[in-house]
């Protein structure tokens, strides 16, 4: 199975455990929103409480050893409006070491939360 494929199976299921094999103790997880950097940690915990992201239409754009690509269209808890996600990947030891996300709203009326 492909190192994006466990990924978003991982994240599908809730299952910290296995997001803990697939993501790289180093990982740095730069998301398109906030000009924040998240750390494995803050990965897992993210994934595992009660506001976790859902995703749909997942499909691999790109995946070799080295890096990867994907996109996804991805519903948030936090009612913001739900965005098609695009995230590049980057690999070591066949674990996901850097993750980078790009994102465009499917509303017409979106307002990143946090900016009212």
């Amino acid at each position: 199975m492909s190192i994006i494929a466990a990924y978003n199976e991982a994240w599908d299921n809730g299952d910290v455990d296995a997001l803990a094999k697939i993501i790289h103790d180093d990982c740095v997880f730069n998301p398109h929103v906030g000009g924040i950097t998240m750390s494995k940690s803050d990965i897992l915990g993210f994934a595992g409480g009660d506001s976790t992201p859902q995703s749909e239409n997942n499909r691999i754009l790109f995946e070799n050893d080295e890096v990867g690509v994907a996109h996804s269209i991805v519903h948030f808890a936090n009612d913001s409006d739900s965005e098609a996600v695009m995230s590049f990947m980057r690999f070591k030891d066949g674990q996901i070491i850097l993750m980078e996300t790009g994102a465009t709203p499917l509303s017409d009326d979106y307002k990143l939360v946090g900016t009212e």
